[in-house]
Parts: structure tokens; sequence; C-alpha cells
């Protein structure tokens, strides 16, 4: 009995051992060091596991240096980085595959030549280094053929972008003309009437006028939709008064910043120095005899008024000069001068008073930032503990009741900065915010804190006419000016078509010359410049503004101007939209090669990728 018991528990351990050996074999199947090599295939050619992980950790690094922030798998998964880089390797590979097709290949010699030059398999005495070659590649967990194939399909892969792209170039007669177009300038004549220049003043509007106004143009007073969020806030001014800062504090931190309460007379000085006393001198002499200016000294050394400029310097900061320096007037050179680079030159430029500030002047100032300085100091240290109330049940409203946070509301969308909204962190906070979000503390910049609450989501709705009346009236006047303004110009425009002045009409009209597409004239609307290329000579045409409108003639068309810098644009505009269209010609060509090869991707693969990242 006793030896059957013990055949029974050997064939129960085999068992075990063969689960246990099926169970790492089918962690190997999905690991990324096991038995997957291969993330997915395009035509004949395969993605490589590896090329897929460290392409995606490559990018995963380069977004986390942009914003500053390092970025989590999950976020780049939510952003798409790793259907982004995948795609990226779809089309090399399918591209790979299309080279193949095609016969096109690179020879060993121009293999070797690549490998050649590539800066990492050198050795210290700049030539290829074989060690170095083979060191290089172990350490990546490459072999040298797969490496030299890598190579060879990328070599091949820019032959045939290189075919493609090629040669293709824009005729110069789209960018004569294109450039021709933004180089043509206008000249007009202009003037503006607002409500000042009426004839007739407005009246005043009714509560009824207004009413039906803001009825008639309800969409200009929707609000958007709004967060109503009860919030808690604690900030250090709120318990600055409960704070108290000792006599001997202040004095310590008054004669610890005596530097900049009781700054000594100064100057404004420049310093042009000189490799030699010799040289100092002829340079002095040239501003007594030649007539010569300190600027001119400067530009002859090659220099700049930055380069010499010294700022505000005291007496001692001088040093052996500051004795001439501070007896001379502002704007006088005296000179040359001992410095600690040589001789010089010094001018003065202004004369800054002694400051003498005393403690009992001082006080308030330093006492005021210490004791902001310890709220600051207060409310961190209060946060973990209002924290923890809230996590042990604590409502919003007993936070404000029990503790010094006080109790708000706020109807918050994106574009409102004002009050506790003013903070960058409370804003992005309740954009955030859900109505299933428990509240939490929240450290705000300049030392303060908040939790909050969603309440309800507010839907866009019309602003109440009471919130707004304000701007209805605004409006309205704006509008009522604007239409009797348009009124007296169209009366104005048949004698300004037949040629008269506008000084005939006792208009002040403002005169432009020269004035390209992109010009801003102040005091136009942003469509002002578009509505002038529109118009032919002796055109004239009544622009509206809000609440104004603008009276405009043109009075010339200005072709482009022939010479070499337009020239130059037309070249280089003329190669940069080749290089457009070349670029978007191989894109169709990619996406076409990416649809004939078919790519076959592998899930498991990619998740067995995937679960190696934090």
């Amino acid at each position: 009995m006793a030896k059957g018991t013990n055949s029974f528990s050997k064939t129960a351990v085999w068992i075990l051992l063969g689960l246990l050996i099926l169970a790492l074999g089918g962690f190997g199947a999905t690991n990324l060091s096991g038995t997957i090599r291969t993330v997915g295939q395009v035509g004949d050619k395969y993605i490589d596991v590896q090329d897929y992980a460290r392409n995606l950790q490559q990018e995963i690094q380069a977004v986390s240096q942009q914003t500053g922030n390092q970025l989590t798998f999950a976020r780049a998964q939510a952003i798409g980085l790793d259907q982004a880089v995948l795609s990226q390797l779809v089309r090399a590979r399918a591209l790979d595959h299309e080279a193949d097709q095609m016969g096109l290949s690179v020879g060993d010699e121009t293999l070797r030549d690549e490998i050649l030059n590539i800066p990492s398999f050198r050795g210290l005495d700049g030539s290829f280094d074989r060690e170095a070659y083979s060191f290089a590649l172990s350490n990546s967990g490459s072999s040298e053929a797969e490496f030299e194939q890598q190579l060879r399909d990328e070599v091949a892969r820019s032959l045939l972008q290189g075919a493609i792209m090629s040669g293709i170039s824009m005729p110069d007669t789209y960018a004569e003309t294109l450039v021709a177009f933004l180089g043509e300038t206008r000249d007009f004549t202009w003037v503006r009437l607002d409500q000042s220049d009426l004839t007739t003043p407005l009246d005043t509007p009714t509560n009824e006028v207004l009413r039906a106004f803001y009825d008639e143009n309800i969409d200009d007073y929707e609000l958007p939709e709004t967060k109503r969020i009860t919030y808690v806030s604690l900030l250090p001014d709120m318990i600055l008064d409960t704070v108290e800062v000792e006599e001997a504090t202040l004095r310590a931190e008054y004669e610890t910043r005596a530097d900049e309460y009781n700054r000594p007379e100064r100057r404004l000085v420049e310093r042009l120095v000189y490799l030699d006393e010799a040289s100092a001198d002829q340079a002095a002499a040239q501003l007594e005899v030649n007539g010569t200016t300190f600027d001119a000294l400067v530009q002859d050394r090659g220099l700049t008024l930055e380069d010499v400029d010294l700022g505000d310097v005291s007496r001692l900061e001088l040093d052996a000069a500051g004795e001439a320096v501070f007896a001379a007037e502002v704007g006088d050179v005296v000179g040359p001068l001992p410095s600690a680079l040589g001789p010089a030159l010094f001018r003065v430029n202004g004369v800054l008073a002694a400051q003498q500030t005393s403690f009992e002047d001082a006080r308030a100032e330093i006492q005021q930032e210490l004791a902001l300085d310890a709220a600051s100091r207060q409310v961190a240290f209060s946060a973990e503990e209002y924290d923890d109330l809230l996590a042990g049940g604590a409502t919003l409203e007993e936070l404000g009741t029990e503790t010094d946070m006080q109790l708000g509301s706020i109807d918050w969308f994106p574009a409102q900065d004002e009050g506790i909204a003013a903070y960058d962190d409370f804003r992005a906070a309740a954009a955030a915010l859900t109505i299933e979000d428990f509240p939490e503390i929240i450290a705000l910049d300049e030392g303060g804190i908040v939790a909050m609450r969603l309440e309800e989501v507010l839907p866009p709705r019309p602003a109440p006419f009471e919130d707004v009346e304000d701007d209805v009236r605004s409006n309205w006047e704006a509008a009522q000016a604007e239409t009797a303004l348009s009124a007296q110009a169209e009366a104005i425009l048949p004698a300004l078509q037949e040629g008269q002045s506008f000084a005939s009409q006792s208009l002040d009209s403002i005169i432009e010359k020269d004035q390209d597409r992109s010009a801003f004239v102040q005091g136009t609307p942003p469509s002002f410049m578009t509505t002038v290329f529109e118009m032919e000579t002796g055109d004239v045409r009544v622009v509206p503004d809000f609440g104004a409108v603008l009276i405009v003639r043109l009075d010339g068309i200005n072709p482009a101007t022939e010479n070499e810098d337009l020239q130059g644009e037309t070249e280089g505009l003329s190669a940069e939209v080749g290089q457009m269209v070349a670029t978007e010609l191989f894109n169709i060509f990619s996406e076409d090669v990416v649809v004939r090869a078919s790519p076959q991707i592998n899930q498991q693969a990619l998740d067995a990728v995937h679960v190696n990242f934090p």
C-alpha cells in the first residue's frame, strides 16, 4: 500500500512539473523577452518587437522632455502615441516591402560606406573600429546580420523616397503670380466717423426698446457651459491678521536687507577699456581735439553700447576711478582712469541719489512680507489636517464652519479668471472636476489651498437681461450710431466719387501710401485691408465698424517692384512649394503602399510590449 502511494505521489509531481512548464511556456510567449519576436507583418516584412518597444520608449521620453512632466504609458495611449509609433513602423516596412518588389537594393560596398560613416563605430583615431562596432551592437541587443539588414533596408527606402520626391518643382509662373499678388501695394485716403460726428444725437432708449434689442440678438448674450462649484479655500491673506512677528525678527530682517534699504549715491556709467595707456590717451585726445564722440569710439572698437554698459555703480565699486567719475557731470567722459581690466574712459549717464530708509519707515513692509510668509507656511501645515478631515467624511460646509477655511461658490467656465478663478491651479482643477469626484485639498500657487465639489453642469443658455443690461445698452447705441453714420456717409459718396476732396466735405482724412495686404492701419477693423484690395482705382466705399463707419477711396494700385529681394522671394517660394508638393505625393504613394502590403498586427504581441511600460 505504501508503495502504491509513493508511485501516485511521483506521478502527481510530474503532472505538476508539466503544468509548470506549460505555464512558463505561455509566459514566454507573451513576455517581451520571450518567444514572440514580431508585433506584425507588412507584406513579406516583419516589425521587430524590440524596434517597436524602442521607438515607443523614445517617443514617450521626447514628449516628457517637451512638457517637463514624465508621461505615463496610460497617458501615452490616451493621446494615441502608441498608435502613431506603430503607424510609422508599418509605413517604413511597407516601403521596404515595395522596394523589394521593385528589386531595389544596395550593394555591399554602399552598405560598407554607410557603416564606416557612423561615428559610434569609430575608435579614438577617428577610423572604423571593428571591436567598437561589435560592442555597440551587442549593447543594443542586435546582431551584426540584423543590423546590416536593417541598414540595407533603410538605404533602399531612402533611395525609393528620393526617386519619388526628386525633380518635382512648381512652374515659375505659380510663384511669380503669388509673389506679385503679395507684393502689390495700395494708396488710399480714408476717414473714420464715430458717434461724435453724428448730426443728430441718439435718442435715449426705453427699457422696452432695450429688451426688444436683447431678444432680437439673444445669441450675442449666451453664456457658455458652466460648472456650478461649491468650494472652501484658505489663502495666506485670510489669516494674516492672526500672525504675529516679533520685533526682534523684524529688526534682524531689516539688518539682513540693509543694502536694499540704505543705498549709497550711485552713477549710471559706461566704460571703454583699452589695452594700454597709450591707446587710452590717444582716444581721449580724439575726444578733445578731433571732436569725436564716445559712441564713435565704441563703434570703432567693434563694440556696442550694451558691451560697455556697467549699469548703476557705487563709488567703491569703481575703485581708483571712483573719485573722478563721481565728480563728473552727466554726459561727461573722463579718463583714462585705472580699472580692473586696464586703462579706460568712463561716461556718466545719470546720477542716482543716495537712499536712506529707516527701520521705522521699512517696518510695515517687512512685517507684511514676513507675516505673509508665515501665513503661507501655516496654510501648508494645515493642508494635511484638512485633507484628513475630508477623507474622514467631513463636508465642505463643515470645514467652512469649523476651520479657518472659507466656504464659497462659483459658476465657473474657462474664460472666467476673477476671484478664486484667478488661480491657475483652481482653473485646472475645475476643468477636470466631475460630479463623481470626492473633495480633496488642492495646493494653489502663492501658498493657498482649496477643495471643491461639482454641484451641477449648466448647459449653454442666455444670460439674464438684468445681468447684461449695460452691454445691451452699449450694443444698441453702437448699432444705432452705425446706422445713422452709414446714412451720413452714403450722402457724401457721390461728391467723393466725382473727384471732390475729403476736405470739401469737411472731413479730416488720412492719406496712406504703399500699404500691402498685411498692413495694419490703426483705427480700422481687421477686414479693412481686404476691402481696400478688392477696390478699383477711384472707388469709394463705406466700411462699417462697431459703432462707427469708415469712408475709404482708393487712389492708386502699385504692382510689386522688380528687384533682387523679389527675385529671391520668388525662387524661395517656388522651392518651398515644390518641396510641399513632393512631400504630399510621397505621402499619397506611402498610403497606397501600406494598403497594398496588407499589414497584419499581432495584438497579443503589442500587449506583451505594453505591460513592460510603467
